[in-house]
């Protein structure tokens, strides 16, 4: 004989377990109206016990609004993403508000059905990874009416609130410090530019600042999927076969950085005298690498909490006043493959 579904849980099934009235399950569980401890802790033990989870949805419906945040990033896979996730839930496991996830895969198509998949559940606020967005997109995010927090970059217009850093000024910092050092012969490798406007930004900015200093790229590789070491290995090779010249190699990411590092020190080559190299993120786990790859931080744990503020800020009551748009500054880590002068 099969098992016949199990109904769910009910208010009454929480009030008959307590002794209580529905009513007063309810205000308990709401936190709402003026109830005796000795009863509160008597509605909360039978819910614990019981299993019983409260339906917001059906308690959102006079308020048309559920106590999610909407995060949607573009990619789980990507080290960056999981530490401004943790910023974010660092702030909001202090209120009732919480984060439910959603991935693009950096597609346009794929962020406009997760946004209007995200958005029907009407969430509290909405946090967005980039400032570039379909034209269905940023018509859903301006008409939610519920804050909306753009997040990772500033270099743009943002639809209502922004937390980031200037990418195109990250590139042009580390490009004048790479000469600075004294490297003239410069190679680029990186995620393929339409997918990732944050490092189209920062290469756009890197190149602008070499150019006005006289110095063009000289060798350049893109590649697609993720971030890996062996990518970062194969696509050095390569590219040092086909110019052997090169004194700098600048990376895109620290994982095909280190890729770049690993390879180099496998063929005895002196890093940082023969070849400097570079990438981004200041990604934590590659600091057991036997020699510190020079990067710059982006900020992600702080970007994921100034994000959360802010949607926390707004939807306080009353609601406080809180700065909406907000550059952070990284900083270059020399390492040990960045020659200072």
């Amino acid at each position: 004989m099969a098992n016949e579904p199990k109904r769910p849980l009910t208010l009454r099934d929480v009030s008959e377990a307590s002794g209580v009235s529905e009513m007063t399950v309810s205000r308990v569980l709401r936190n709402r109206g003026d109830v005796s401890e000795a009863t509160r802790e008597k509605v909360l033990a039978a819910a614990k016990e019981l299993g019983y989870v409260p339906n917001k949805i059906a308690g959102a419906l006079a308020s048309n609004r559920v106590n999610l945040v909407a995060v949607i990033i573009p990619s789980l896979s990507n080290m960056v993403f999981p530490e401004v996730l943790t910023g974010i839930n660092q702030v909001l496991e202090d209120t009732e508000l919480q984060p439910v996830v959603g991935v693009t895969d950096y597609l346009p198509e794929k962020e406009e059905r997760v946004l209007y998949e995200m958005l029907s559940w009407r969430p509290s606020g909405v946090i967005i990874a980039g400032l570039e967005h379909s034209e269905a997109s940023r018509a859903m995010l301006e008409a939610a009416g519920i804050p909306v927090v753009e997040i990772m970059d500033t270099d743009g217009k943002p639809v209502d609130a922004m937390v980031g850093i200037s990418h195109r000024r990250a590139g042009r910092e580390m490009a004048a410090a790479i000469l600075k050092a004294g490297y003239r012969r410069i190679g680029f490798m990186g995620t393929k530019m339409p997918l990732d406007h944050r490092a189209r930004k920062r290469f756009e900015g890197f190149t602008e600042f070499l150019a006005k200093n006289g110095i063009e790229i000289e060798d350049r590789e893109f590649y697609s999927g993720g971030s890996a070491l062996a990518k970062g290995r194969e696509m050095t090779q390569a590219m040092l076969e086909r110019s052997p010249e090169l004194d700098f190699l600048y990376y895109s990411n620290d994982m095909i950085g280190a890729g770049g590092l690993l390879y180099l020190l496998d063929k005895g080559i002196d890093v940082p005298g023969q070849i400097g190299l570079a990438g981004f993120n200041g990604v934590e786990l590659l600091q057991g690498l036997p020699r510190q790859l020079a990067t710059m931080d982006a900020c992600r744990l702080e970007i994921g909490r100034k994000a959360a503020e802010i949607i926390a800020a707004r939807l306080a009551e009353p609601p406080v006043e809180i700065e909406s748009q907000v550059t952070l500054v990284p900083k270059i880590s020399y390492g040990d493959t960045l020659k200072r002068r």
